[in-house]
């Protein structure tokens, strides 16, 4: 799977290192960014320590890394920003199925120290509870119309209580 964002600092990091860790070895997990910052957030490796979360080599990398020929063919891409939801992607070969889990942007939070970690931990935190219900889908009986359909009402989750939106 790959997790674009824009500037693959801090929300597709975190969902690189989560998916690889509850993944359990049943995934494989890859983060890039259509304008890379060029450096992982410190927030974000903050907090993958402080719970544990391993993410060796978590860097900021372009998805141009990704969408050149003989790359890495991923089933699965999944967008979680807003920006990279709607900019032009590559042609990723071999069809992955694609979805957009939005979070709101830690980074970008503003405040004290612990109110800027407290929005890398909000967003930690919707993207472990999408991922792990993604984990645990059934993936042996879903054909791609239902697995493409479970994946966009994942990403409809609210990011903050996990719920369904209103009226699902």
């Amino acid at each position: 799977m790959l997790f674009l964002c824009t500037g693959n600092s801090s929300r597709s990091i975190l969902a690189e290192a989560l998916l690889n860790h509850w993944g359990a070895g049943k995934f494989r997990a890859f983060s890039a960014g259509s304008f890379p910052a060029g450096v992982v957030n410190p927030r974000a490796v903050e907090l993958l320590a402080q719970l544990k979360i391993p993410a060796p080599g978590a860097r900021s990398k372009s998805w141009k890394e990704f969408a050149a020929p003989g790359g890495v063919e991923f089933d699965f891409i999944i967008t979680v920003c807003d920006n990279a939801a709607g900019e032009v992607c590559p042609i990723w070969p071999g069809q992955p199925v694609t979805a957009h889990w939005g979070v709101e942007d830690p980074a970008a939070a503003g405040g004290s120290d612990a109110e800027k970690m407290l929005a890398f931990r909000n967003a930690f935190r919707a993207l472990e509870h999408r991922i792990r219900i993604f984990v645990s889908l059934p993936f042996e009986s879903l054909d791609r119309i239902h697995l493409r359909r479970r994946l966009d009402e994942i990403g409809q989750l609210h990011p903050a209580t996990g719920d369904a939106p209103a009226g699902s």
